[in-house]
């Protein structure tokens, strides 16, 4: 595996967690991890590129080594976060942005918003979710007062290997070896000498806040970067945000220069399932 270094970050006046790999006057390739996931995760297809790259993955706040809310997360944070990384890292340079799933929909929200910072983009099957409407506000809220008496907790493994088995039964491509090195990162050993996820448990609250897909898109019609979108070939992110195959082309439009890819033998965590697939689609997207 390509060694990789962690550095800390204050942004925003908190503790942000960078992982990279490469040297730092390589080309810079910024990759942003998805939900309950971490920079780490990248590391299949970082041995996977055939050039070198200056590559800079941050620990989303709450997940990893960044710090923790310990309360409600809100999406826009992400995105200030990312805008204050980008502006610390390279206030005069537009990078190429790289996001899976969570992590992607943040990278083409922000394109839309910062156009100027971003050189390419690529989204790994992060196409936003399906729409909410103003009926499924009161059950929304219902549920966002019963979290905060009730706040969600994350399941005890009892050690990595238990972690590791559990990913491969999530998800079957998984090799033996990718599942061992995941487990280290995304598991974290609890005083009582028990395995959990590297995540704030408040991660999994619902957000109050109705997701809107017209407010997605007006930002996706501001991206001015080549975009790429690029989904496994056996997801179930489409099905289970109710995404069909006219939506999904209704939504790719919005970009002004985008086009498709399907990844062969890949699923929903296809930086897991086909890295080499997916680091060959990147330096022939970024390089072209």
């Amino acid at each position: 595996m390509k060694p990789s270094r962690v550095e800390y970050l204050s942004l925003r006046g908190r503790r942000q967690a960078l992982r990279r790999w490469g040297p730092a006057e390589a080309p810079p390739l910024v990759l942003l991890h998805g939900w309950m996931d971490v920079a780490a995760s990248f590391q299949f297809v970082v041995d996977a590129l055939s050039r070198e790259w200056s590559v800079l993955a941050p620990d989303w706040r709450g997940f990893g080594d960044s710090q923790e809310n310990r309360g409600p997360y809100w999406f826009a944070d992400y995105l200030g976060d990312l805008d204050a990384m980008l502006d610390s890292l390279f206030p005069r340079q537009a990078v190429p942005l790289v996001g899976h799933s969570m992590g992607g929909n943040v990278a083409c929200l922000y394109a839309g918003l910062r156009p100027q910072r971003i050189s390419h983009l690529v989204s790994l099957e992060g196409f936003g979710i399906n729409d909410m409407v103003p009926a499924q506000a009161p059950e929304r809220l219902s549920a966002w007062l019963d979290q905060l008496a009730a706040p969600p907790s994350l399941h005890a493994y009892a050690d990595r290997t238990a972690l590791a088995s559990r990913l491969r039964r999530d998800n079957p491509r998984l090799t033996p070896a990718r599942a061992e090195f995941l487990a280290t990162h995304l598991g974290r050993v609890d005083d009582d000498g028990s395995v959990k996820w590297a995540g704030d448990p408040w991660h999994k609250a619902a957000s109050p806040l109705l997701y809107r897909l017209e407010e997605a898109k007006a930002c996706w019609r501001r991206v001015q970067a080549p975009t790429l979108w690029v989904r496994g070939a056996e997801t179930s992110f489409l099905k289970r945000f109710h995404i069909d195959e006219g939506d999904y082309r209704e939504r790719l439009g919005c970009f002004a220069s985008a086009r498709e890819a399907v990844v062969a033998d890949a699923g929903h965590m296809l930086h897991h399932d086909a890295p080499e697939a997916v680091a060959a689609l990147l330096e022939s997207f970024i390089t072209a």
